[in-house]
């Protein structure tokens, strides 16, 4: 058996001690925090006002406005994410305990980023612009998930070290 190298974690364990202090430490954290949950019901509002357009075919301006919106906190939840992996673990994306949850952030911002260009430049119908959106929510709802599951994930890997 090798000693545990003071970079790497605990086979399984999402943060070595370092990491987790840094985690704690940073301001970062309360950035994500707050942004989550924010952009989740900014994503809540937008796809009712979506689901209306595409029932009724009402508000198409409100539903186009609250997907940019709503488009617009996941890069800033994005950006703000990858300075904080870089704080927690040194490397601005894809550390080895959200490597699957970063390469999916990257299909959820490419179908989010389809549909500013579908609105701005493609030509397309505000029935394959809603499409592209709901595709692009259904990859977020994934995703928040994915990271829901590592937040509970680390909760318990807490427990157990404390």
């Amino acid at each position: 058996m090798t000693p545990q190298q003071p970079h790497k974690a605990v086979q399984g364990a999402l943060y070595t001690k370092a990491q987790r202090q840094r985690r704690d430490d940073t301001v970062w954290t309360t950035v994500q925090g707050i942004l989550a949950p924010a952009q989740f019901l900014v994503f809540l509002v937008s796809l009712a006002l979506v689901l209306r357009f595409l029932l009724t075919g009402d508000g198409y301006l409100a539903a186009t406005w609250s997907i940019l919106v709503k488009t617009g906190f996941l890069y800033v939840i994005m950006i703000t994410g990858s300075i904080w992996e870089k704080i927690v673990f040194d490397q601005w994306l894809f550390a080895h305990s959200f490597f699957w949850e970063d390469v999916f952030s990257f299909a959820v911002i490419a179908l989010h980023t389809a549909y500013i260009w579908a609105v701005f430049w493609g030509n397309v119908s505000p029935l394959a612009e809603m499409s592209i959106a709901l595709a692009a929510y259904a990859a977020y709802v994934i995703n928040a998930g994915q990271f829901l599951l590592k937040l509970r994930a680390a909760r318990l890997q807490s427990e157990v070290s404390v």
